[in-house]
């Protein structure tokens, strides 16, 4: 697996963050040294690194950067300080849910441990961020486990973004569903949509699953309804960055589409994320906040301009796809089926 070699998606390396700049793939192999939160919210911004799970890792350890960058030795002045820093990098990107879950999860470890001193502090965040990095890679393997049932023993799958690996601390969460089946002796292929603006699909997917001896065959996202009209896709299986306390589930721009096509065509629709992507303080999808970027992922390629001088550009980063497309639901706590009111809050509050 692409994960278990010489590539990680984020590492701590001697008291600073190192991450995979996911915006050279596939060509170059680049790691990328982050010493201060701004770096990192830098680099999140400018999705070098990306995926709502390993967001959430990056969240852990950008807090973790900021004890170490905070020179008061007072717990009230750490404290004081240590919390704006937080805030900045859990506000970095609005919509996957995971990256302010990370922020928050290890403020709220920290205030339960009650360390005695602020070296003990910036000790403890250090090493467990590292700790939610291992957790993550073991919450993607469970969630992957969970999948692999619901994948034919002899089919296509349909994934849209990238949802693997690289955008988790390990393993993946859709690609850690097929990869997990492929463990089994499942004999899977899949079709990657490329993923437009940004290509994950081309650039990131298709990388992860030739790297695994896995066969992949790359499509324009408007060739996904051609083939699910077909019949030749078995299911297709997608990640999220947000999923609402109804089920609604943002991912990236274009899963709707898909989702509208699966169902059209009598095609499962899963979504595979970890119960942190699990946002029961949102009623619904109308209120999940969707990520604006800039115009020239869209008038570029590659940095080479495609599209015609003075043409108005929307961008949304992401879609929501509606609970009513959404044949299950796959966690690191079990499947979750309709009624989704009902039973996403005992994934939620079952132990991790």
């Amino acid at each position: 697996m692409v994960q278990s070699g010489s590539v990680h998606t984020i590492q701590w390396v001697d008291g600073h963050v190192v991450i995979l700049d996911q915006t050279r793939l596939p060509l170059e192999t680049v790691y990328s040294a982050l010493y201060t939160t701004d770096d990192l919210i830098q680099a999140i911004q400018a999705m070098q690194i990306r995926g709502a799970p390993v967001l959430g890792v990056a969240g852990a350890m950008g807090v973790a950067l900021a004890g170490l960058s905070i020179a008061s030795e007072e717990p009230a002045g750490f404290a004081a300080q240590l919390r704006p820093l937080a805030m900045a990098i859990a506000d970095a990107r609005p919509t996957a849910v995971n990256l302010s879950w990370g922020v928050h999860e290890l403020l709220s470890r920290l205030a339960a441990q009650r360390c005695k001193t602020v070296e003990q502090q910036r000790q403890f965040l250090v090493a467990e961020a590292q700790c939610m990095l291992q957790e993550d890679v073991a919450a993607n393997r469970r969630l992957g486990a969970f999948g692999a049932p619901l994948l034919p023993n002899d089919g296509i799958v349909l994934t849209h973004c990238n949802a693997g690996a690289l955008a988790t601390a390990g393993y993946g969460t859709a690609l850690g569903v097929i990869r997990s089946a492929v463990e089994s002796g499942k004999n899977i292929r899949v079709y990657a949509d490329e993923t437009r603006p940004l290509l994950q699909g081309a650039r990131l997917t298709a990388w992860e699953l030739v790297a695994d001896g896995i066969p992949t065959t790359l499509l324009t996202d408007s060739m996904a309804g051609y083939f699910l009209h077909k019949g030749v896709i078995a299911c297709v299986v997608v990640g999220a960055d947000r999923i609402a306390a109804n089920g609604d589930v943002a991912n990236k721009v274009g899963t709707y589409s898909v989702a509208v096509l699966a169902k059209e065509n009598g095609v499962p629709f899963y979504v595979a994320a970890p119960v942190s992507t699990i946002d029961l303080c949102l009623p619904n999808g109308d209120v999940i906040p969707i990520e604006e970027r800039e115009p020239d992922e869209v008038t570029t390629i590659g940095g080479t301009r495609v599209a015609a001088v003075g043409v108005q550009v929307a961008n949304p980063a992401f879609d929501i796809t509606p609970a009513r497309y959404v044949t299950a639901i796959i966690t690191d706590a079990g499947l979750v089926y309709p009624p989704y009111e009902q039973n996403l809050p005992k994934v939620v509050r079952s132990p991790q």
